[in-house]
Formats: C-alpha cells, sequence, structure tokens
C-alpha cells in the first residue's frame, strides 16, 4: 500500500513502529519485563520474520524489504532509512551511557568491582567461544574463529537495570555489595566494547584478505588493531580534557541552553566518525567515550542527557530496536541446529556470569549467598547485548544469531528478579528482622548518590 521510498510512506513506517513498539513494551512493562523486549517483538510481529518466507507470495507483513517474496501494507527499500535511524539510536544509547558514567563512583569501588567486572568478560567469552566450535554447519567452527569469538564477546555484554530495580525495591541498593555490582556492571560494558572494537576490526581485516596495502594493511594486523585501540583512547582523552574545559566554559557563560545539547551532539557524532572510519575502532565505543568525556562537565552533562533523553526514547531506540525484529530475526527456514545452539549459548551466558563473578566475591571474603548475589546480579542482559549483536551481524556474524540474544535477554530477565528475591529471602530468614535490614542499609547508605541512581537513569530512554 505504501513505499517507504516516498517521505510520506516513511512517515507510516514511523507511525506503525512508534505505535506498535509502545504498546507491546508497556504490556512488557506490566509484567515486569524490560521494554525493548517489546520493542523486539513488536518488531517481529509488523515485519516479515513469521510470514514473510514461510509463506511466499501468500504472506502478510505490516513492514517488508523490498526483494522478499511476500505480500506487505509498507514496503521499504533493501537500503532504507530506518537503518540510519538505527545507527543514529544505537549511538545516542551509548552516548547517554557514557554521559551518566560516574567516574568518581566508579574510582571509588576499588579492585573488587574490577576483577568481577574482568571474570564476568572473561568466563562467558571463553565459553561462548568454546561451545561455537563444534557448530561448524551452522557457519561456526575452527574454519569461522571471528564469527566464534563474536558469540563469546556478545555473552559478556551486562545490563544491571532489573539488578537496580531489585535492590532498591529490597533494599539494598546503597550497601557495600550493591554499590560493587552496579559498578562492575558498568565496568563490564565498558571492557565488552572495546572487545567488540578489538574483534571487529580483526574480522574486517581478516575478510578483506590480501588486498590491503600501506595504512589499511597497518591496521588490518592484530597488533596493528590494538596499537590503533591505545591511540584512539590516547588521542581520545587528550582531546576531551580540551573538550570538558570548553564545555566547562561554556555551562559557566550560557547555563542552561539549548547550544550546549547541540554541540554535545555534535561532538558525539565526531567521535564516532573518527573512531570508525580513522582508527578502526567500532563506532559505538566512541559514542561511548564522548559521553564519558563530557560526564566530567556535571551540570552540562545532565542538562544535555535530559535533552537527548526526550528525542533517544520516543523516536530513535524504538526505531532502532524495532528494526532488530523487522530485519534481523527470522523463523522462516529455522535450523534445529540454530535453536539448540542459541540454548547452549543462554546456559553459558547465565553460568557463566554466575560462576565468574561468584567466584571474585567469594575471593574478596563475602560469604557463599553473597557471592550467588553479586553473579546473578551480573547475570541479566539487555539493551547493550543487542547493541553488541548488531555490531557482530554488521562485521560478518549471520543475522540468524540474533535469536540467540533475544533468548538471552528474555531468560535473564525472568531469573533474575526471581533468584535475587529468593537469595536475599534466605538472607532475612537467617538474620535480622526486615525492619532491622532496612535500617542497616539505611545507616549504609553514602552521602552521595550511589552509581546505582546513574545506572537506573539510563533504563529511562526506554521507559516511560
Amino acid at each position: 500500500m505504501f513505499s517507504g521510498n516516498s517521505a510520506l510512506g516513511f512517515c507510516m513506517v514511523l507511525a506503525i513502529i512508534l505505535f506498535s513498539t509502545k504498546l507491546l513494551g508497556l504490556i512488557f512493562r506490566k509484567l515486569g519485563l524490560p521494554q525493548v523486549l517489546g520493542y523486539i517483538i513488536a518488531g517481529i510481529l509488523i515485519g516479515p520474520a513469521l510470514f514473510g518466507d514461510t509463506l511466499g507470495s501468500n504472506g502478510v507483513a505490516l513492514i517488508g524489504i523490498e526483494g522478499k517474496a511476500y505480500h506487505a501494507f509498507l514496503v521499504l527499500p533493501e537500503e532504507n532509512a530506518l537503518a540510519i535511524f538505527g545507527k543514529i539510536g544505537v549511538l545516542l544509547l551509548m552516548f547517554s551511557t557514557g554521559l551518566e558514567t560516574n567516574l568518581k563512583e566508579l574510582k571509588s569501588t576499588g579492585l573488587a568491582a574490577v576483577l568481577i567486572a574482568c571474570a564476568g568478560v572473561f568466563v562467558p567469552l571463553v565459553l561462548g567461544f568454546l561451545i561455537s566450535l563444534p557448530f561448524g554447519n551452522i557457519g561456526l567452527g575452527t574454519s569461522n574463529i571471528f564469527r566464534c569469538i563474536f558469540i563469546g564477546t556478545i555473552l559478556t555484554a551486562t545490563s544491571v537495570a532489573i539488578t537496580v530495580s531489585v535492590l532498591k525495591e529490597l533494599g539494598k541498593i546503597n550497601t557495600k555489595l550493591g554499590t560493587t555490582i552496579v559498578s562492575a556492571a558498568i565496568i563490564d560494558d565498558v571492557i565488552g566494547i572495546v572487545l567488540l572494537s578489538i574483534v571487529t576490526s580483526m574480522a574486517k581485516a581478516d575478510s578483506a584478505g590480501g588486498n590491503l596495502t600501506g595504512f589499511e594493511w597497518f591496521k588490518a594486523q592484530w597488533w596493528g588493531t590494538i596499537i590503533m585501540i591505545v591511540a584512539f583512547f590516547v588521542v581520545a582523552i587528550l582531546a576531551g580534557w580540551g573538550f570538558s574545559k570548553l564545555f566547562k566554559w561554556l555551562d559557566k557563560k550560557w547555563p542552561i541552553t539549548h547550544r550546549i545539547p547541540v554541540f554535545s551532539l555534535a561532538l558525539c557524532f565526531l567521535y564516532s566518525w573518527v573512531a570508525e572510519e580513522i582508527f578502526g575502532v567500532a563506532d559505538i565505543t566512541g559514542a561511548f567515550l564522548a559521553g564519558v568525556v563530557l560526564s566530567t562537565a556535571h551540570r552540562a552533562s545532565e542538562y544535555t542527557d535530559k535533552k537527548i533523553e526526550v528525542n533517544t526514547y520516543t523516536i530513535f531506540a524504538p526505531v532502532f530496536f524495532a528494526n532488530i525484529g523487522i530485519s534481523s530475526i527470522t523463523f522462516a527456514g529455522l535450523k534445529p541446529a540454530i535453536l539448540l545452539f542459541a540454548v547452549l549459548a543462554v546456559l553459558m551466558g547465565l553460568i557463566g556470569k554466575v560462576v565468574g563473578c561468584g567466584a571474585v566475591c567469594k575471593a574478596f571474603k563475602y560469604n557463599w549467598r553473597e557471592s550467588a548475589i553479586g553473579g546473578v546480579g551480573m547475570m541479566a542482559r539487555g539493551e547493550v547485548a543487542l547493541i553488541v549483536t548488531s555490531t557482530a551481524v554488521g562485521a560478518g556474524l549471520p543475522q540468524e544469531f540474533m535469536l540467540m540474544t533475544v533468548l538471552l535477554i528474555l531468560v535473564s530477565s525472568i531469573l533474575t528478579p526471581i533468584l535475587l528475591k529468593v537469595l536475599y529471602g534466605k538472607g532475612k530468614n537467617k538474620g535480622n528482622p526486615p525492619a532491622a535490614d532496612a535500617v542497616t542499609a539505611a545507616e549504609e547508605a553514602p552521602a552521595e548518590p550511589a552509581p546505582s541512581e546513574t545506572v537506573e537513569e539510563v533504563q529511562n530512554i526506554t521507559s516511560e
């Protein structure tokens, strides 16, 4: 009925996406699940994933991509504006995450949070890589080593939003363990994003074969990739010192003005472009680092985040997540081996976080119950896992593996709050009564806002 090639046709595409994502997001919110899952499922329902390929020309979808064998009310070209909107959405999500990163709080959590984060990255990465090796029949295996590494990298991502909400409900958010979990999750994401940049650069170089010369050849070597990533961080941080001073001056001279978020957006896109095009680092790394740089100008970053957040959660983020369901997830011709691998990967992703992070907690003299809480608290996955998967798909990972990430988010989102409440419930039965426990939590609360409050604000992107 409509074509996405026309301006009004694309407006109809946006209208359907925004209405369906918000409706499904609210339903999932009522069920106690992340709204991003509702956004993705909305994309599946309105796109060709369910019926487009299986029913051939009789298939009906609200939104479809040109060239498929099905009817659709809205047809988009292969290279469509949804991909551009989605790219802007993912950059804004990572930029907002950087803006809300509190460097002082990260420093105050000490060695425990850093080592928990490292274990939360290393153990799932290794498990994901190992289980990928036997699945050469679905595009993994020893002949596709970089794809196996991508699978492990996807399993490293952590989203602490669910953990934060449960810890706040139980009055444990400002305890030593609660603060450590939240800080470890932030560090976990930073390590995962850097790791993704390394793997992506090496995978692109590998696919290019021996056709590279000069500077491109240098960036294609594994050692060249690492050098370029280090160089990017050095340049970005040195330039960031100057940008931080500039934004503090702008905020002092013209406080609470629209020019600050506009200039901030320009810096976000500049860092993203420089990261990807010059240094060969993932663009989301540049966007995140731009946010971290501006987070040092506290009042300006808070004002910027509030302004950018509106555009992000009203249009760009819903389009990004819905586009995953529309273009990346398909059940038509789904191989049983893909489904089997997805189930195994989910198990490894959950076990890797619980065992790896829990073991480090135990090493820091937490008791068994607290160590289990530390592991389960790092188990939840969310939008960061989707962002990593989307980037991996762009670098060569088959789109079918997006199903693995969606399943991982769904299972971890259901299990995390249940297990945390059970574990804390056991602690209450053995220790102080709930009233005394609440007093203890209040006494342990620091005067300054805990980093969990900062992380919680990130999730407002996909909430009311």
